[in-house]
């Protein structure tokens, strides 16, 4: 890898994205095997939106496109807004019915533009060779493959933050190019707003990117590009922020309703938190088939060693231990990329460990996963060149780089698709059945009364309960409009005597 030139790294990137891309989007259209009503919810407003063309902040059920929707618990409007444009594309080109691939879409973009985001970024704070390493061991993680193939918005806050960091180191070390500079301020400003449309844990992130300052307060024109990409930012921003201040009650979501300072045991269940989270890595993950093959470790144990290793050094940096271990490097760039990864690793547990349900929790961890996958990268930069690089045949190098390419590539390819995806667990994540209880009513006809009753527990929605959202989506009868159309009606079991004679009854259990 020493001495590459840029055709061979321009190459080997590309070779990364299209592992990534094809991870992320192979047999999009089967697995995951059904559709978690959380996504339909999504499906459903944009389905809604798509009718409106109307955009708008305000927070009622038939207001249009919003930037954010009140409803199951209150979700930024970006995400939804973008699955309705490619829900209304596929629409369009299929000109059939809605299916969960459409609204997974999104997913794969955001989550494959994020391992190019990360080759980007990872060179930036450790060089090409960290990377490389980085940019491929998320291209391979299941932890990323598993979100980046949901239709859960959490996938664009590390597509944003990984974007706008790269942007706005680069622009401030583009100091002998003002205009330049400048550009990838507004650039990082541009990503770094979006990002507040993109997930609750993202709202950390202004506390990152104060790490900059102390190391580059002194650079040439420093506090122009700093200004560029904070009002960019803010004016990207300043839409969601205007309809917190209107409704504050929406700004903590569930924030409040999972945190661990509502416990009785506060201080206990912190210290078990950051244990859990601690672990989650290496010895026991997400026990959520919705979010991991329950209880494997987040990390394939090569690359939790490999971040085991890069995280106990950037920890020693971070504290001032070991300074002359000159393994990693001791100039200031080097001083700072770690301690900007060490902090945004630390900054991202925070939404995790304040958190008291379903721990350890691989989603609400989303931001974990570009520092993690940094430490793994820089480390395995590092081994190269203190025991690889010149101790072996080219031959030898390049045979052991393509072997860890095709074993972590089959590895995340055959415990994603054969085994997760062939579990019966996932089928019940994904409400699987509710699927094909949805394409049994749409193929009936639109003359034969088709009455739902929703005997499954939920938060309602428009006096459902939500549940019956994976329906909804499947037959496009979330609207009342829709519903008198379709010839559907949604009742809950006390209505169930009111069901005319001869209507064709089904039950969502």
């Amino acid at each position: 890898m020493n001495g590459m030139t840029t055709r061979n790294t321009a190459l080997a990137v590309l070779g990364i994205l299209i592992i990534a891309i094809f991870l992320r989007t192979y047999h999009l259209s089967s697995l995951p095997p059904g559709l978690y009503p959380d996504e339909a919810m999504n499906g459903n407003n944009a389905l809604e939106v798509l009718g409106s063309g109307d955009f708008s902040t305000e927070g009622g059920p038939a207001s249009g496109w919003k930037v954010y929707y009140p409803e199951n618990n209150g979700r930024e409007g970006l995400f939804m807004n973008i699955q309705a444009v490619f829900l209304a594309t596929f629409l369009k080109m299929t000109g059939g019915d809605p299916e969960p691939w459409m609204l997974r879409f999104a997913s794969t973009v955001f989550g494959s533009f994020t391992v190019l985001g990360l080759y980007f970024l990872g060179r930036e704070l450790f060089g090409r060779k960290a990377g490389l390493a980085a940019s491929f061991f998320l291209a391979t993680s299941f932890w990323h493959i598993m979100f980046s193939r949901i239709g859960f918005r959490a996938i664009m806050a590390p597509f944003f933050l990984v974007w706008a960091s790269f942007f706005l180191i680069r622009a401030i070390r583009l100091g002998a190019l003002p205009r330049r500079q400048l550009v990838f301020a507004a650039i990082g400003g541009l990503a770094f707003g979006l990002g507040f449309y993109s997930y609750i844990a993202y709202r950390v992130s202004p506390l990152l990117l104060l790490i900059v300052v102390p190391f580059f307060w002194r650079e040439r024109r420093f506090w122009k590009t700093a200004g560029v990409f904070t009002v960019v930012a803010f004016f990207v921003a300043l839409p969601i922020g205007l309809y917190y201040l209107a409704n504050p009650a929406d700004f903590m979501g569930r924030t409040t309703q999972v945190s661990v300072f509502g416990s009785p045991t506060v201080m206990k269940d912190l210290v078990l938190n950051i244990a859990k989270t601690a672990g989650m890595f290496n010895i026991a993950g997400d026990f959520n088939w919705r979010h991991n093959y329950a209880g494997r470790p987040e990390l394939f144990w090569p690359v939790g060693l490999l971040f085991l290793a890069g995280l106990g050094y950037g920890a020693k940096r971070l504290f001032g231990a070991l300074r002359h271990w000159t393994i990693f490097g001791t100039d200031r760039d080097e001083s700072f990329a770690w301690k900007f990864t060490g902090a945004w690793f630390a900054l991202a547990a925070l939404p995790v460990v304040i958190s008291n349900e379903g721990l350890p929790h691989a989603l609400r961890a989303i931001l974990m996963i570009p520092p993690t996958m940094i430490f793994a990268g820089a480390a395995a930069g590092a081994i190269y060149d203190r025991f690889v690089r010149g101790r072996f045949s080219i031959q030898t190098v390049v045979f052991g780089i393509a072997f860890a390419i095709a074993f972590l590539t089959v590895e995340a390819g055959t415990a994603y698709f054969k085994k997760w995806g062939g579990s019966p667990e996932a089928q019940g994540a994904f409400a699987a059945n509710y699927v094909e209880l949805g394409r049994e009513i749409r193929a009936l006809p639109k003359e034969t009364p088709k009455y739902i009753v929703v005997e499954a527990g939920g938060v309602l929605v428009r006096g459902i309960p939500m549940p019956a959202q994976t329906v909804m989506f499947m037959t496009d009868s979330f609207t009342p409009e829709k519903q008198r159309e379709k010839n559907i009606h949604y009742v809950l079991p006390p209505d169930r005597e009111s069901i005319p004679a001869g209507a064709r009854v089904f039950e969502i259990r």
